[in-house]
């Protein structure tokens, strides 16, 4: 658990246009060791599927650029390696499982041949043996092995999202990128899931990073958790620093304040008020500030820096030393 397989440094991502720049990453950083499981939350619009789309190099050709900071793999810049050497890591070492399995799969190939595509380029097998490989992995997610010749119309959405997850995994790859794997998902359908994940993580030793923007996810499965708003981590540490710490951002409480209590009787939940800021048009000083319900005037002005607590880092002025509030 103490080796580092991931680490982000001040990413920076654009998508440029002759029209507009969109400021979708603004400077993130973050570790992850082999083995964990790193939960990013937040809105949609808050940059967590660029970052990740960042780390597999998948961004939209010629308008999606890093234009600055670096990715690194088990000391591998990512954002420096050739096209073809990605293609190799790509799948093999690092995989990711798409929002919606709905549109994730090739509606006129059986799901047999979609998962034997992915071993066929990365794994030197025989026709026999990587047969074994696809019935194996469909057998790992709780599919039938016979079904390998079935076409994905004839699955359910939660039968679907099993075989996109054997996709991912068919390579055992070091890390793998979920995003937002449970949101086409009815309830019941996606606690399933979930804990298939978590399974086959503890099972194959795979990292995971999990993006959502559902903190009683991330509360089942991760070790660590960064709050992502406006594309900046604004607060970020282990499980407990950010479900049992005394001093939040006021994002995150908004973020806890929206979900149904078990314990508390209350007629309304209690949202956050106002919008995801313009990703053109960014507020200056906090980025959060335009909505912040205890924003004070420096932070129209003045970015915040890190309060850091031990593994515990927020990104907010009530904090610093003059206003501290905790």
């Amino acid at each position: 658990m103490s080796d580092k397989l991931l680490s982000i440094k001040d990413l920076y991502v654009i998508y440029e246009t002759d029209e507009e720049t969109v400021k979708a990453v603004n400077g993130i950083s973050l570790e992850i060791n082999k083995g964990e499981t790193l939960g990013i939350v937040g809105e949609t619009g808050a940059g967590k599927t660029t970052t990740a789309l960042s780390i597999m190099r998948l961004l939209p050709k010629d308008i999606g650029k890093i234009i600055d900071g670096r990715i690194k793999f088990d000391e591998v810049d990512i954002t420096t390696v050739t096209e073809a050497d990605m293609r190799q890591i790509r799948g093999e070492r690092i995989s990711m499982i798409f929002q919606d399995p709905m549109t994730s799969l090739n509606p006129v190939l059986t799901i047999g041949e979609q998962i034997g595509e992915v071993i066929e380029l990365h794994k030197n097998l025989n026709k026999e043996n990587m047969q074994k490989k696809v019935e194996e992995m469909l057998e790992l997610v709780g599919i039938p092995a016979q079904r390998k010749n079935e076409y994905p119309h004839q699955f359910s959405g939660g039968m679907k999202q099993r075989v996109v997850i054997a996709m991912a995994l068919a390579c055992d790859p070091e890390l793998l990128i979920a995003d937002e794997p449970t949101t086409a998902l009815d309830v019941t359908i996606q606690a399933q899931v979930l804990d298939m994940m978590d399974e086959l993580k503890q099972k194959l030793n795979t990292s995971m990073i999990l993006i959502t923007h559902d903190l009683g996810v991330v509360s089942q499965t991760c070790d660590k958790v960064a709050i992502m708003y406006a594309g900046e981590i604004i607060e970020s540490g282990t499980a407990e620093d950010i479900y049992e710490g005394e001093n939040h951002h006021p994002y995150t409480i908004g973020l806890f304040d929206s979900i149904p209590s078990l314990t508390k009787e209350t007629a309304r939940l209690s949202p956050i008020e106002g919008l995801m800021p313009d990703p053109t048009d960014l507020p200056t000083g906090c980025k959060f500030h335009p909505r912040c319900p205890k924003c004070m005037e420096k932070c129209k002005t003045e970015k915040p820096k890190d309060i850091v607590n031990g593994t515990h880092i927020i990104k907010c002025h009530l904090y610093n030393s003059q206003n501290c509030c905790g």
